[in-house]
């Protein structure tokens, strides 16, 4: 079984490695959507899988460290793509959500995304 939280952030960002004269090498924000997602059993006696108000606080932090930021600025987001952004918060949650199965991270308005589900299953699909 499947269960998902998500929650939004706004930010400012830059990309270093956009060609010059690119709008992406200018400062600018977006809104983004975040959605975790874990796999797991319920459990017998409560009946969820890991309940919601847990994984609300194990989000909090990674959330608070990335809204309303420069992201530039935040450890690990130099260079703050898609793809980075759903690795950092991978690397932040996976040891506090067991059964962390998908990290998505989007840009609704720009209707683009990144889907990354760890590096287990990239290191697997590598090796097929």
């Amino acid at each position: 079984m499947r269960i998902y939280k998500e929650f939004t952030f706004e930010a400012a960002h830059l990309l270093p490695s956009a060609p010059p004269g690119h709008p992406n090498a200018r400062v600018h924000g977006h809104s983004f959507r975040v959605r975790i997602a874990i796999d797991g059993e319920p459990n017998a006696e409560t009946g969820v899988v890991v309940p919601f108000d847990d994984l609300e606080t194990a989000l909090a932090d990674a959330r608070d460290a990335l809204d309303h930021r420069f992201l530039n600025d935040v450890e690990g987001l130099s260079q703050p793509t898609l793809e980075r952004i759903a690795i950092w918060m991978w690397d932040r949650l996976h040891n506090r959500l067991p059964g962390l199965a998908e990290i998505v991270v989007a840009r609704d308005s720009c209707r683009e995304g990144c889907i990354y589900r760890g590096p287990a299953r990239r290191q697997r699909l590598a090796a097929e």
